[in-house]
């Protein structure tokens, strides 16, 4: 894990269509909640802040569409873990994926927005449930996760 950072020659790149939804892996739900400012590298973590602060938190932000897609996505795009429409951990990645599809009740192909992903989480996902959806993710020992559930518990 590398410590919170900016590039300021990063910008992030996700559709010749400004108002196509955001493409997001189920699992990037929970790591967008989560998101504290702290990723893969300078220009991974650059692109979250663009898709997460500066985004689904802005105002708006719950309006945001978001398509649920099987491979790699809006958040993947400038990852050192890319490999084409891959992770080079595809197969602990698709892991995740199939667990959040079911604990958020979600489908391939679907759109949703932003505020709807966050009920959903509300009413599916409990703090300590993380232990389970989020087996084998390198991030899910940090707490990130775990305490922006918690938050949204309220």
């Amino acid at each position: 894990m590398r410590p919170p950072n900016s590039s300021k020659n990063s910008t992030r790149i996700i559709s010749n269509n400004p108002g196509a939804p955001l493409q997001f892996r189920p699992h990037h739900f929970l790591c967008s909640l989560g998101f504290q400012g702290k990723g893969y590298s300078d220009d991974f973590t650059a692109n979250m802040v663009q898709i997460v602060e500066k985004g689904l938190r802005a105002p708006g932000g719950d309006d945001q569409q978001i398509e649920v897609v099987r491979n790699t996505d809006d958040i993947c795009s400038p990852c050192p873990k890319r490999r084409g429409l891959r992770c080079s951990n595809q197969d602990g990645i698709e892991k995740l994926d199939k667990a959040h599809l079911r604990a958020l009740k979600l489908d391939y192909g679907q759109v949703i927005t932003w505020g709807e992903a966050q009920k959903r989480i509300r009413k599916h996902v409990a703090p300590e449930g993380l232990q389970v959806i989020c087996a084998g993710c390198q991030w899910l020992q940090y707490g990130m996760c775990e305490a922006a559930v918690r938050e949204l518990h309220g």
